[in-house]
């Protein structure tokens, strides 16, 4: 079995929950996921299942779109609803949209995040919520991320009760991007404590909600023998790379993974990314600019060498 098959992720699992489950559904252990989601998010998880996971890397750095929701009032320490409240503040000054879509917009391009205490990034090899969860401190990294858009849809739910102020809202992002780290740097620009209250995946590079399958579609799909009608080709996962078709003589090198010129390839391609070679309509090779021969392309992941 191979290719990607995009799974709709539901609440209150792992991502690697899924992967576990999808071992003993498919009955293959050559199974990986394509970017973490935390338990409480669900949406759009590309699976890997074979020779695909191969590009579970390239995969990894797509493109990604979320909807979800922002509360201010109140801060947690897992930054989204599921934490403890570390802080609380009523918002009895209500922010106008227009200051509220004016921030968003300003979050917008190329912005810095230090992740959550609750995430999986590593400082000195040890995981942040390793830390956090023995009530340890340590000093974060700052990272940079990429957000394309990051609009309000909907208008301010106001809950007297509780002090809070709630609204719903879409955002387009690079790889690596917090989501809650979003809502509470834009809960301090408007001056509220804030959290992300609700959060679903519905873009991950390619793949959309239509395209996904739950676990429980998946086993009746293996069951009926028809799992592999839901399979995308590992090629999917390549798209946001560029590609060379190459020629039946060039085929013969690739698949003996040849270090090549760099001017095997058009000038107009842009080898400062990975550049996937195609033959016969398939991806075969992965190809980079040689790390001490700038003039050559060398082989960084050999896909296919027989068709």
């Amino acid at each position: 079995m191979e290719g990607i098959l995009p799974l709709w992720k539901e609440r209150g699992m792992t991502s690697h929950d899924c992967v576990f489950k999808l071992r003993k559904i498919l009955k293959t252990k050559k199974i990986g996921h394509t970017g973490t989601l935390d338990p409480d998010v669900d949406g759009v998880l590309p699976i890997c299942v074979g020779k695909a996971t191969k590009v579970v890397e390239y995969m990894m750095e797509t493109g990604k779109g979320y909807i979800g929701e922002i509360t201010l009032g109140y801060s947690t320490t897992t930054e989204d609803r599921s934490g403890e409240i570390v802080e609380r503040v009523r918002v009895e000054a209500i922010p106008a949209l227009e200051a509220i879509d004016d921030a968003m917009k300003h979050m917008e391009g190329t912005i810095t995040q230090i992740p959550p205490m609750y995430s999986a990034v590593k400082v000195n090899g040890k995981k942040l919520y390793e830390y956090a969860r023995a009530g340890e401190t340590v000093e974060r990294p700052v990272r940079l991320a990429e957000i394309k858009q990051f609009k309000r849809t909907s208008d301010l739910v106001i809950d007297e009760e509780n002090g809070t102020v709630s609204w719903t809202f879409e955002v387009a992002c690079g790889k690596g991007t917090y989501v809650r780290t979003l809502a509470v740097d834009l809960g301090e620009k408007l001056g509220f404590p804030a959290h992300m209250s609700d959060l679903t995946r519905i873009l991950s590079g390619t793949f959309k909600p239509s395209d996904c399958l739950t676990l429980e579609q998946v086993a009746e799909k293996m069951e009926q023998l028809e799992i592999e009608k839901h399979l995308f080709p590992l090629e999917f996962g390549l798209k946001e790379l560029p590609s060379f078709d190459i020629t039946e003589d060039l085929w013969d090198k690739v698949k003996n993974g040849a270090v090549l010129p760099i001017d095997t390839v058009p000038k107009d391609l842009n080898v400062s990314m990975p550049i996937v070679f195609t033959y016969l309509q398939k991806a075969v090779s992965i190809y980079a600019v040689h790390p001490s021969k700038k003039d050559y392309l060398k082989p960084v992941k050999v896909l296919r060498n027989n068709l």
